[in-house]
């Protein structure tokens, strides 16, 4: 799996998790997971919200999947297969 869905299914896990968290779970830098949440959201896969000082991350379930082999499926069947 690649690092855009590792973030995913740690957002569907803990939608207030903090990037810190997030990096520490999947392995990578923050800056990395920084740049993925961003591409996300331009992507529309994700909208985020305000909560305090935290952010809280809501998936768009409904989102098709950006290759063509996938395209028929949605994000959040990817994340129920996974789950």
């Amino acid at each position: 799996m690649t690092n855009y869905t590792h973030v995913l299914v740690v957002l569907a896990r803990a939608p207030t998790a903090r990037i810190r968290d997030i990096a520490e779970e999947v392995g990578i830098t923050q800056r990395a997971v920084q740049r993925i949440l961003a591409e996300l959201v331009s992507d529309g896969v994700l909208r985020v919200t305000k909560r305090g000082r935290r952010n809280a991350y809501r998936i768009i379930r409904k989102k098709r999947l950006r290759h063509h082999l996938e395209a028929g499926r949605t994000i959040g069947e990817l994340l129920d297969f996974i789950g």
